[in-house]
């Protein structure tokens, strides 16, 4: 009886794992930051940076450049834009969205499944380049 619910136990924690779930539970963790709280959801990295949009994107075209990005794939909006660029043999997504004035929020996903460490490395980069301003 009791190997039963052991393994009741392990099919469940298995569905869990397996319906993506545990992103939210796992990788989900906020971790505090000069510029806000950076949240990490489903492979994205996201924060909002108390600068207007053009601070921001400027920033974060600077900071694609420095790191050297290579096929770099920019696309600025009204209120939004995105850069998709190759940095390190990983591909990068990063969305810049309008908030609210001096508001601006920035998402970044590196690779297919994301990456934390990566992620981090690089709104780090931003922020810099936005305290240098």
């Amino acid at each position: 009886m009791g190997t039963a619910k052991g393994w009741m136990a392990g099919l469940i924690t298995a569905l869990f794992l397996l319906s993506g779930c545990t992103a939210a539970l796992i990788g989900g963790a906020a971790v505090g930051a000069g510029s806000g709280t950076y949240f990490y959801i489903n492979g994205e990295m996201k924060t909002d940076y108390y600068h207007s949009f053009d601070a921001v994107w400027s920033a974060t075209e600077k900071t694609v450049a420095e790191m050297r990005g290579l096929e770099v794939q920019p696309d600025k909006e009204i209120g939004k834009g995105k850069i998709i660029a190759v940095i390190e043999d990983e591909k990068v997504h990063i969305a810049v969205t309008y908030k609210a004035k001096n508001v601006t929020t920035v998402a970044i996903r590196v690779g297919l499944l994301g990456n934390r460490l990566s992620s981090q490395l690089i709104h780090d980069k931003i922020g810099d380049n936005l305290a240098r301003r």
